[in-house]
């Protein structure tokens, strides 16, 4: 992979200009976030990649990275760290397009363009060459300061198989109810409990000889609520490529009850998908999600 950064003297110059080779890998990462049709979301630019943040009521956000290493150039030009606003749904439409059967494998992606424009490209084929430009605008306002802290000096987290996550968060469907979140130490448990029309609990003990629960910190017990869809946005557009390679989620809450999500999605060739996720860490999107709990709903 080839980088550079430093800003140049030409005003006129690019804050970034980066080439990825697996267009369908980003639109995978950038679709786990993508929980209703219309939804806009913000890019912060940086030296270290690409940040794309979207939120919903101040109560829900979610956050996908995508590093440096991720792209084959990666020609950083800016000073600070430009943000931007723009369609979530236009920009996945688009990429989607790119990612098609037939298209070039690489794609260009230029910002900003002459009249402040998001700019994709095609690269790579003789034959033929696709173009897009996305309108952006300025961020209506600041994402909200989540501050996320650990709960104690032991953090509150356990780590599960994401398609179990997503068959527990499904099994718990009831619109417009809230999902209560236990974890105690002895005996080592971690509770899904909803209400609705009933009751539904779901239980995930933590015993060494299971692979329910991957990894589990706990010294005291917690109890939080959370709204429902704001807890199935977390895991309701998951990409095939999640479940196929049997990857894990990790879940922290954390002081007040912010409930912190984190997901890994592969960056990488379907060719040689094996060989990215086996030799190739750093061909993985992070994705991380923060839920606010439901107010006075926190017991420990």
């Amino acid at each position: 992979m080839s980088a550079s950064t430093g800003g140049g003297d030409d005003d006129d110059s690019p804050d970034l200009v980066c080439q990825l080779d697996c267009v369908q890998g980003m639109v995978d990462a950038l679709s786990s976030v993508r929980w209703k049709r219309n939804q806009d979301a913000v890019i912060e630019l940086s030296v270290h990649g690409i940040v794309l943040i979207v939120e919903e009521s101040g109560c829900l956000q979610a956050k996908v990275y995508l590093k440096r290493e991720l792209f084959i150039s990666y020609d950083y030009g800016a000073e600070g760290r430009p943000r931007f606003g723009l369609s979530l749904g236009l920009l996945v439409d688009c990429l989607n397009i790119f990612s098609a059967p037939g298209n070039a494998s690489v794609i260009e992606i230029q910002y900003p363009g002459p009249d402040m424009q998001l700019l994709l490209k095609s690269v790579g084929s003789p034959d033929s060459c696709l173009y897009a430009e996305i309108r952006t605008r300025i961020p209506d306002t600041i994402s909200w300061d989540y501050h996320f802290e650990q709960a104690a000096n032991t953090p509150l987290t356990f780590t599960v198989k994401s398609a179990i996550l997503k068959e527990a968060i499904d099994d718990l469907d009831w619109p417009g109810s809230s999902i209560q979140i236990m974890m105690q130490p002895e005996p080592p448990v971690v509770t899904f409990r909803g209400e609705g029309h009933g009751d539904l609990q779901i239980e995930f003990p933590y015993y060494a000889n299971t692979d329910l629960l991957i990894a589990f910190q706990c010294d005291r017990h917690i109890s939080c609520r959370y709204k429902y869809k704001f807890l199935r946005a977390t895991t309701s557009n998951f990409p095939s490529s999640v479940l196929k390679e049997n990857r894990s989620s990790k879940v922290t809450i954390g002081r007040g009850g912010m409930l912190k999500i984190q997901h890994l999605v592969s960056v990488a060739k379907a060719v040689a998908l094996n060989q990215y996720t086996d030799a190739q860490p750093s061909r993985i999107a992070y994705i991380e999600f923060f839920v606010k709990p439901e107010e006075d709903e926190i017991h420990s």
